[in-house]
């Protein structure tokens, strides 16, 4: 069975930065891994996904300029690197494997709440 666990996740002050991490394990392939994040009251939005290889990214509006997603494929974890953070960046974030977006795959991990706020 499948499981993402992410970490990472906290309170940061607008221009600051956070790394989030996401594991993955019980898998027996490699998959596409990425970031997906909701706000409260709005819908689940794509922020950034890298291919299985960790040769090819794609980005969400969000993230774009700011955000860098990677991986370590000997441990199946994904990183996503978050600078220049503000606080409509305010989200809890998703770990998610299958696609590289922009529509999710099948697992999802548990969330980590951001919180940019001075």
């Amino acid at each position: 069975q499948v499981q993402l666990v992410e970490s990472g996740g906290g309170l940061v002050q607008p221009g600051g930065s956070l790394r989030l991490s996401c594991t993955m394990s019980g898998g027996i392939m490699r998959y596409a891994m990425g970031w997906w994040r909701q706000a409260p009251g709005k819908e689940r939005e794509f922020v950034a996904a890298i291919n299985a290889r960790g040769e090819n990214h794609n980005y969400g509006g969000p993230a774009k300029g700011r955000f860098t997603i990677s991986r370590e494929n000997t441990e199946d974890t994904v990183h996503l690197q978050m600078n220049s953070l503000k606080p409509e960046d305010t989200a809890v974030y998703y770990c998610n494997a299958g696609t590289l977006g922009p529509a999710p795959g099948h697992y999802w991990g548990q969330g980590t709440q951001v919180t940019v706020s001075s």
